[in-house]
């Protein structure tokens, strides 16, 4: 896959030259911080323990009130959809929990 390329857009076009961070953790503190700006999504926690043993990077709730889960990983790997399926399946089975008690 190729990078992402960002431009610069003024009199001239010019290509911003990306940089990498040291360690994820940068990374997440940014994004953390300018989560609404980014994304339009309300920060809420961040290394979010799950009850079955994970832990989310980050969370937030979008303008629909759904949680908007991220993952900070400096390579690219498969574990990482296996990582987001596990919280989906968690996020799924705490809602049902919810709704159980709610009846």
């Amino acid at each position: 896959m190729a990078d992402i390329q960002l431009f610069k857009i003024g009199g001239q076009v010019a290509e911003i030259q990306g940089t990498s961070v040291a360690l994820e953790k940068e990374l997440q503190k940014i994004l953390e911080a300018n989560m609404h700006a980014f994304f339009g999504v309300t920060f809420l926690a961040t290394e979010y323990p799950t009850t079955n043993g994970g832990r989310m990077d980050s969370i937030g709730i979008d303008e629909n009130n759904c949680p908007v889960i991220f993952e900070y990983k400096r390579s690219q790997n498969e574990n990482v959809i296996n990582q987001g399926l596990f919280y989906l399946d968690w996020l799924h089975l705490g809602t049902k929990i919810v709704s159980r008690c709610l009846l």
